[in-house]
């Protein structure tokens, strides 16, 4: 298993229409077949920058992979992430 979480701050100010839709079009990352278990979260500590975060779940590598290359989540990331995201951090996860 592979859990991929993402920590993020977006250019947009906090209850706009733009996090809205934002946050909304972010959804449909869930629909990705590999994807299991997607949350979006929202930060409750001020120990970083940061505001929301994603974490999913994929079976092994090869969902994770697929998830990396398919249509949807590049096109997001393109779209949505490159030009609205501020900063974040990536980590990915397995268990020991």
């Amino acid at each position: 298993m592979i859990r991929h979480t993402v920590a993020f701050r977006l250019k947009h100010p906090a209850g706009s229409p733009e996090e809205k839709a934002f946050l909304t079009e972010a959804l449909s990352l869930a629909a990705i077949p590999s994807v299991r278990n997607f949350e979006q979260l929202r930060q409750t500590s001020g120990k970083n920058a940061f505001t929301f975060g994603f974490s999913m779940e994929f079976e092994n590598q090869a969902g994770y992979d697929a998830y990396n290359i398919h249509p949807a989540h590049t096109a997001f990331v393109r779209d949505r992430w490159v030009p609205e995201v501020e900063d974040f951090l990536e980590i990915d996860y397995a268990p020991l």
